[in-house]
């Protein structure tokens, strides 16, 4: 809400908080404190073109919804047709979907940017270091010793740091609780069967 009323009265741009996040995890997930959450970045003349498209939408008085020119981060399990998908698995490190999942295509529809995909353990293994054979493991933001928890281990470290507004993870057992826990965040689990997970 806070970001909506932002952009409303001409204090910032989606284009301006595209640059915003991509700094941000330049400066603290390959460098930095190295929190290792994110595994693909989308391409940033990509990002960038369609924040601006967004940006025009809303100059020309068509703003679709609350979450119209708002970056959101996806756990690598969803399919994105513009990134690979590989469940943080290393032989599925280029597996290129063609169709985005059903939660992916809802977002876009409602005016979202899907900035990057995340790091997470195996086949959704809620392991202690959250990390997987792809992209190894998750620090926390907090403490540098710890990890950041499985499976959406990735999702919690993003959050934390503050990668982007909104992070998708995915819970089969805990998978959610356990990094939102570890990384001081309040995480929503849906009820199973309430939201499609065609494409994960």
């Amino acid at each position: 809400a806070d970001l909506q009323a932002a952009f409303s009265a001409g204090a910032l741009t989606s284009e301006k908080l595209v640059e915003l996040y991509l700094a941000r995890i330049d400066a603290y997930d390959a460098k930095g404190p190295k929190l290792n959450a994110v595994i693909t970045v989308k391409d940033r003349a990509a990002a960038l073109a369609e924040a601006r498209a967004l940006d025009a939408e809303r100059k020309a008085g068509k703003v679709r919804g609350p979450l119209h020119g708002i970056v959101v981060l996806a756990k690598d399990v969803f399919d994105t047709k513009d990134m690979p998908t590989s469940g943080g698995f290393a032989p599925m490190a280029t597996s290129q979907p063609i169709y985005d999942s059903f939660v992916i295509d809802r977002l876009r529809s409602a005016g979202a940017i899907i900035l990057a995909k995340l790091n997470q353990s195996d086949w959704y293994g809620v392991g202690k270091n959250g990390g997987g054979t792809l992209k190894a493991r998750v620090i926390s933001p907090y403490n540098p010793s710890k990890d950041g928890g499985g499976s959406s281990s990735g999702t919690g470290a993003a959050m934390a740091a503050w990668y982007g507004t909104v992070g998708l993870g995915s819970d089969t057992t805990g998978s959610i609780t356990n990094p939102s826990t570890l990384n001081a965040l309040v995480g929503f689990s849906t009820t199973h069967g309430l939201v499609s997970r065609t494409g994960m």
